[in-house]
C-alpha cells in the first residue's frame, strides 16, 4: 500500500473531530453534550467518544460542576498563535485590490496612527477620471468617511480630544458643529455599519465611503474605503459600491477572528 502523496485522501476521524470543534466555536459559549451533538449532526454517544479524545489532546475541557464542554488551553494557544502570525495589512491590501477589480473605483486601506487614521495603500481603477489618494495622508475624524468610522468605534478616551479640537478649529457642516450633532452622526455610522461623505471642503467634488474591520477582540483594527468623483458612483446603502465595501470589510473581520457584535466604545 503506497502513501497518498497527492493529498486527496485524509483522515476521516480527524475531520469529524474538527467538525465537533467547529460546532463548539460557532456556539460561542460552553455547551452540553446534547447541544454539541446536535450542532455537529451526530449521535451523542459518538460525540462523547470524540470529546474524550479532544480533552486528552487539550483541545477541549469539561467543567466538572456543570458538565459543560468548552475549548481547552491548547485550542486557545493555537488561536493566539494563528492570530499573532496574521499580517493584517497584507490581508487588507489583498482585499482593496479585489474590491478595486469588482467596482472599478479607487480603493484604499487605512490604519490608526499617532495622529489619527492614516492611508497606508491605495489602488487605482481602470477609468479615465479617477481620484488619487496619497499614501501617508492623515485624515480628519469628522469630515472624512474613514475618520468617522474610526471615531465611531475607537475608545472615546482616544478620540475625544481630537474631536474636541476639530470642533474648535475645523470647517464643519452645520450639523456637526456641536457635540450632540457629532454623537448623533457617530450613532448613525454604528447603526449603518459604514460612513459616507460627499463634497468635502478640503477636496471639493470628492466623496467617499468607508467601513470598519474588526479584530478577534471585536475592536476596530483597520478601515477599507472607496473614493470617487462626486455624483459618479452610488454611495447608497444598497448600491454596488457599499455592498462590495461591506462584504470585504466583513470578510476581513472574520479572517482576523472577529465574532458577534462589534465592541461599542466606552
Amino acid at each position: 500500500m503506497t502513501d497518498d502523496i497527492d493529498g486527496k485522501h485524509g483522515v476521516q476521524s480527524l475531520e469529524i473531530g474538527m467538525g465537533i470543534l467547529r460546532a463548539m466555536v460557532n456556539g460561542q459559549r460552553s455547551m452540553m453534550l446534547k447541544e454539541i451533538a446536535a450542532a455537529a449532526d451526530m449521535p451523542a454517544s459518538k460525540a462523547h467518544r470524540y470529546l474524550v479524545s479532544l480533552i486528552r489532546a487539550g483541545l477541549v475541557e469539561q467543567d466538572p460542576m456543570s458538565s459543560r464542554y468548552d475549548l481547552g488551553p491548547f485550542a486557545m494557544n493555537i488561536g493566539l498563535v494563528a492570530l499573532d502570525r496574521l499580517d493584517r495589512v497584507r490581508l487588507g491590501l489583498a482585499a482593496i485590490a479585489e474590491m478595486r477589480d469588482e467596482i472599478n473605483q479607487t480603493t484604499a486601506l487605512a490604519v490608526w496612527g499617532d495622529k489619527g487614521p492614516v492611508i497606508v495603500r491605495w489602488e487605482r481603477p481602470r477609468r479615465p477620471i479617477t481620484v488619487n489618494v496619497i499614501t501617508g495622508t492623515v485624515l480628519d475624524l469628522l469630515s472624512s468617511a474613514t475618520g468617522r468610522v474610526f471615531a465611531a468605534w475607537m475608545p472615546k478616551k482616544t478620540v475625544a480630544p481630537m474631536i474636541a479640537d476639530e470642533l474648535k478649529h475645523a470647517r464643519l457642516a452645520p450639523e456637526l458643529r456641536t457635540r450632540a450633532g457629532v454623537e448623533a452622526m457617530l450613532a448613525e455610522v454604528r447603526s449603518l455599519g459604514f460612513a459616507a461623505t460627499g463634497g468635502q471642503h478640503k477636496v471639493p467634488g470628492v466623496e467617499a465611503v468607508a467601513a470598519p474591520v474588526f479584530n478577534f477582540k471585536n475592536e476596530i483594527s483597520m478601515a477599507v474605503l472607496v473614493v470617487g468623483v462626486q455624483g459618479m458612483f452610488d454611495t447608497s446603502p444598497d448600491g454596488e459600491v457599499v455592498g462590495s465595501l461591506r462584504r470585504h470589510a466583513e470578510a476581513l473581520s472574520v479572517r482576523l477572528g472577529a465574532h458577534g457584535e462589534p465592541k461599542i466604545p466606552t
